[in-house]
């Protein structure tokens, strides 16, 4: 009884697999659809690639925001103002900051949005590579950082990292562009530093003479000064004039 079952299961087992060799094959199966989607071009980097860029950016971003945007220039130029008020800590490091930052977002608005519109979205949108990307947001900030930078500085760079002297300032690598963007902007800010110092400064050398004319020697001439200065800065709306004055610098 058990024999004729056998070979029956065996029949029908071989005429299975007979049949099985005749099917049409799929034309993509999912393990083959899922390797085309990854083959593709526009997405080549896998996910886990992806996060640890985006948190490699992010710990550099201090940098990137002190080196390749207008915060050095304003954030210095803040602080000359405070300096030559003869404040400490008014205000206070986390306003100057807070409002710098605030600042820079307006100067670089029209940078970032270049960059957003024709590098990052058409890379989101899978339209275009990493690379293209990459090529395309660094061309529209190597322009602006090209409009800042003044030419000694260039040429300074140029010298020190040996490089190929470029036919155009347009032509300078990123990596001699981006120090040299840094120096313009350390030079600019401490010149309109003195030009805000000195009208302080004339505040203090006034004062000084009257205390030493009145014969009081004893006196720091900063405590007299101070509110004369405050009041100078306030009558002359001068927040107003400080901040009108760095943005317009970039334009």
């Amino acid at each position: 009884m058990r024999t004729p079952l056998l070979v029956a299961l065996l029949v029908l087992g071989a005429t299975g697999f007979a049949g099985a060799q005749d099917l049409p094959l799929p034309d993509s199966p999912p393990e083959t659809a899922a390797a085309t989607e990854a083959s593709d071009p526009t997405d080549d980097l896998a996910a886990p690639i992806k996060i640890v860029l985006i948190l490699t950016a992010l710990t550099v971003l201090p940098a990137i925001v002190m080196t390749v945007t207008s915060f050095t220039r304003i954030i210095i130029v803040l602080s000359f103002v405070r300096k030559a008020l003869s404040v400490q800590e008014m205000p206070p490091n986390q306003v100057l900051i807070g409002l710098s930052l605030f600042l820079t977002v307006v100067v670089m608005n029209p940078i970032l949005s270049e960059i957003h519109e024709n590098a990052l979205q058409p890379y989101l949108d899978e339209e275009i590579g990493l690379e293209e990307a990459t090529e395309v947001g660094t061309r529209s900030l190597s322009r602006f950082l090209r409009s800042q930078t003044k030419n000694e500085d260039l040429i300074l760079m140029v010298d020190l990292t040996q490089e190929e002297k470029p036919q155009t300032a347009e032509d300078a690598p990123l990596h001699v562009l981006v120090p040299a963007f840094a120096l313009s902007e350390l030079r600019t800010a401490f010149q309109m530093g003195f030009l805000i110092y000195l009208p302080f400064l004339i505040v203090d050398l006034v004062v000084a003479s009257v205390l030493l004319s009145m014969g009081m020697f004893m006196l720091p001439p900063v405590i007299i000064s101070t509110p004369f200065k405050i009041l100078l800065f306030v009558l002359v709306d001068g927040w107003d004039l400080v901040v009108r004055s760095l943005v317009q610098s970039f334009l």
